[in-house]
Formats: C-alpha cells, structure tokens, sequence
C-alpha cells in the first residue's frame, strides 16, 4: 500500500495552518564528526516524484533531489552540533539541540506555525508532532533527511581528502569494520566521539 507522504501537511493545511517545518537529523550512529539536522518548510504545491527517507535512496538520487529542493523550498536551514558537545551532553541532547539550532535559523525567516519531527518529541514554543519513521511518513521530513544527509556526507567526503586512509568516503564515520581497522592502525585524529564505545575502547587501552 502506497504512504501518502502529504497526509500530515494536507490535515495541517486543512486547519489553516500554512508554513509547516519538517525536521530530520543524520549522523547520530558515527564515530566521528558532527549530528546534523535540517528544518525544511515546502510551499503547499511542492511535488518530488519519488522523494523518501534519504536512506533508501542512492547518492546519485540524493543529490538531485538536494538540489531541487533547495531550489524550490520556502526556507532550508541546517544545525550542527560538533563531537564535543555530543561527548558533553549526550547524542540523544546534542540531536535535540541541532534540531532547534535549524528551527530558530527558520524562524528568523518564515513564522513557523507547526512542525513535523521524525521521532524525536521536542520541547518548543511552535506546535510539534513527532512521527516514528516520519521521513517515510511526510514529505516535509522526507525534504529534511535528504538536506540533513547530503550536508553531513559532503562534511564526510572533505575529511577523506584530508585522511584518505580512514575511507570516510564509504563509511561516512560509521563504525564498520574496515573503518575500526583503520582508527587501530593510524590513530584517533581529531573531530571522534571520545564517550562512544569503540572510540573509548582505544583510548582506554592506548
């Protein structure tokens, strides 16, 4: 059975509710680099054939799909928040606060009257509805996770050039097997989640 991805923003239109934020986040798995989160507002005639959780999608996919909506989106704003911060309050803390970084920098450009989050509930002063797997479920997240993912890739792809070693490229900092051999081999640069096990396993036995 096919989602209808604009059901949420159709019942919030309905109501006359007109700037809706969708909200996504990427990178809260990663051993290295920042969370990154995007606040999407798309005008009510926006269509994207074939637009889903950027997950499912190829990077090729992605990519155009990034540019078209950057292109054709009321507001796109992005939040980050660095390792540090992460190690200093907690993944689940630091995605929350990027994801309010990317709404207030929306704000100060459109009133936002209600936002969509994938999953995540969250403490603000605009109407909020939190969707399980709403990146699959509303086409504002769907919006958000693409410009959230592109975003941290490309962050992924500028450190390779410097570390091509490492191959960030492939694994984006995630912890896969090629990635921990090489953290083992060539040491922790800077920019790793010092509180995440596999990094604290190093530290802890060097």
């Amino acid at each position: 059975m096919d989602i209808d991805l604009y059901k949420y923003e159709k019942e919030l239109y309905k109501k006359g509710i007109n700037y809706i934020g969708g909200v996504d986040e990427v990178g809260r798995g990663p051993l290295i680099g920042p969370v990154v989160t995007a606040c999407v507002v798309l005008p009510k005639d926006f269509k994207l054939e074939g637009l889903t959780d950027s997950k499912k999608l190829s990077e090729k996919k992605r990519n155009i799909y990034y540019k078209y909506i950057k292109e054709h989106s009321l507001a796109t704003e992005i939040g980050i928040i660095p390792p540090e911060i992460i190690d200093q309050v907690n993944i689940y803390e630091a995605t929350k606060l990027a994801m309010k970084q990317a709404i207030e920098k929306v704000q100060k450009k459109i009133p936002l009257e209600h936002v969509l989050i994938d999953a995540m509930p969250l403490d603000i002063d605009i109407p909020t509805t939190s969707i399980i797997k709403g990146d699959a479920k509303s086409i504002s997240i769907a919006a958000a996770s693409v410009i959230a993912k592109v975003t941290r890739d490309s962050m992924m792809y500028e450190l390779d050039k410097k570390y091509p070693k490492y191959g960030y490229k492939d694994h984006k900092g995630y912890p896969t097997k090629k990635h921990l051999e090489a953290i083992k081999k060539y040491g922790l640069i800077e920019g790793y989640r010092k509180t995440y096990r596999p990094i604290k396993e190093i530290i802890e036995g060097e």
